[in-house]
């Protein structure tokens, strides 16, 4: 099963740094920056330093300008949110997720963790498109929690529901579409629902939030996002013999 760390638009080298050292200690390695403040962050002075030994996943990250291009291989999206978002995905303890979601009948071939900023943490818009939000519980009266220790927290949990060092997850029952496959349908869904006059662009309230989520929990295969493509395309057609 595909592990995979993303850090959306991180402001600090130590905290990717620590970062990496946090995965490593605990056997990952995938980690893709999206749009961080430094373009040489991987190899500024405190990143390597705070990486403590850990340089050589820095030196296999990737620095990607978008979310959509941190996703290939990646079918389960978790969000790391503090706070429920309305709309968003259902919020969930690390440890009383991860494991169920490696034991179900039909586990993900690619989990991808994202973070955000150190400030602001995730955007709503990046939260919708998650399967689910992590929420770590913290002291009521001081919830503040540094990016790195986060990730530590995560990548733990993350460990032991694969079954700790040594035992490997069972395969995959069936292939799930990855995150890009899904973002990309959901334009062409948005743009054709625009196009019969179903969505306002104007207005469209939370109406592709809430289709994200009902596709994310479906759980949809290459062939179904095939299928929906090809739904996407008729509607289009429709619409412009209706104007000819």
């Amino acid at each position: 099963m595909k592990t995979r760390f993303i850090l959306i638009e991180t402001s600090h080298a130590g905290n990717v740094g620590a970062a990496a050292r946090a995965m490593k200690v605990m056997g990952f390695h995938d980690l893709v920056l999206v749009a961080p403040r430094w373009p040489d962050i991987l190899t500024r002075d405190e990143a390597l330093q705070r990486a403590s030994g850990a340089t050589d996943v820095l030196a296999r990250a990737r620095i990607v300008p978008s979310l959509d291009e941190a996703l290939d291989g990646i079918d389960y999206l978790c969000a790391t949110a503090m706070t429920a978002r309305d709309f968003g995905p259902a919020t969930a303890a690390p440890r009383a997720h991860l494991a169920p979601l490696v034991g179900s009948q039909a586990p993900p071939q690619g989990v991808g963790f994202v973070f955000g900023t150190e400030r602001f943490g995730m955007s709503n818009a990046d939260v919708y498109r998650c399967h689910v939000a992590l929420r770590i519980e913290t002291d009521p009266e001081f919830g503040s929690l540094n990016l790195a220790a986060a990730i530590q927290v995560i990548a733990y949990e993350w460990r032991q529901a694969l079954g700790g060092f040594g035992v490997a997850p069972a395969d995959p029952a069936s292939a799930m579409a990855d995150a890009q496959s899904v973002a990309g349908m959901l334009g062409h869904w948005e743009r054709a629902l625009v196009e019969i006059g179903f969505l306002d662009p104007a207005a469209p309230k939370k109406l592709m939030p809430r289709l994200n989520q009902m596709f994310n929990r479906s759980r949809l295969t290459p062939e179904e996002i095939h299928i929906l493509r090809g739904v996407a395309k008729a509607m289009s057609q429709a619409a412009a013999n209706r104007k000819a």
